[in-house]
């Protein structure tokens, strides 16, 4: 199943200095059929201005991930960490049993972001937050790990969730391959450029749900597929890699093609 949410239909609110649209139900936009994808539960699309941001506040049994997509995020949270995060970078948010922060752009210019949650697998646990630089060049024409609860990542920043958050950057023409139990539920956003996915055409900010998992009508088999996609432009593309119950360990593979050179 591939499901492709388009930007414009997000919901979201405008508060001026916040330019917020969420991908899921969240503060006052509530829609019951997308309450979640797997373990994913918050994706937000924030535009930030100059000199703004969040003031502290509270978060417990959740972890949150945050990409800068232009400008930066000043964090500040109860522990006493404090740092900065740049266009292109992660940081990473364990809440555990509970963590006030605050967010801030201190820049000079507007800062995008996408600020993205999972559920994790228990809650409790202590609070932590960490960030990491991600090079451009480390994840061009090729999957990235940038957060995980999953193993087998030791550069990605983690997380306390049967998830991970992987970054790609790709030019017109290549060929990326994920491969994935079906019973996982992916969310693919681009940050931009244009990808079309079995036909479906998805343009930057869209969400695009892809999952191989449903029930039959008998005996319990499951069936895959294999899905491919084309780029029609360069851009950037992050995915998250949720889990569902009950998990079975067959593969299925994602394919995404780039198929034309890119405006720019």
């Amino acid at each position: 199943m591939i499901e492709r949410r388009p930007f414009a239909e997000l919901g979201g609110a405008n508060h001026r200095w916040l330019d917020a649209k969420h991908h899921f139900s969240f503060a006052g936009y509530h829609d019951a059929a997308r309450m979640g994808w797997g373990a994913l539960r918050v994706w937000n699309d924030d535009t930030i201005a100059a000199g703004t941001g969040f003031p502290p506040h509270a978060h417990a049994d959740m972890e949150i991930i945050t990409y800068v997509r232009e400008g930066a995020i000043s964090h500040r949270d109860s522990l006493g960490n404090e740092g900065r995060t740049p266009a292109g970078d992660v940081q990473v948010m364990s809440a555990g049993t509970g963590i006030q922060h605050a967010e801030y752009n201190l820049e000079n210019e507007q800062t995008t972001l996408f600020q993205i949650w999972v559920i994790p697998d228990a809650t409790g646990g202590e609070p932590r937050w960490g960030q990491r630089a991600f090079p451009k060049g480390d994840r061009a024409g090729r999957w990235v790990t940038l957060a995980s609860g999953m193993g087998n990542a030791d550069d990605a920043l983690p997380i306390r969730a049967n998830a991970r958050v992987l970054g790609a950057t790709l030019k017109a023409g290549e060929t990326l391959t994920y491969e994935t139990e079906p019973s996982r539920h992916l969310y693919l956003v681009p940050a931009t450029g244009t990808i079309s996915i079995e036909g479906k055409a998805a343009n930057a900010r869209d969400g695009v749900a892809i999952t191989d998992w449903w029930e039959p009508p008998y005996r319990g088999e499951i069936y895959l597929s294999e899905v491919s996609g084309h780029f029609s432009q360069d851009g950037k593309y992050l995915a998250v890699s949720g889990s569902t119950p009950n998990s079975t360990s067959r593969i299925c593979r994602h394919v995404l093609y780039c198929a034309r050179a890119a405006v720019r």
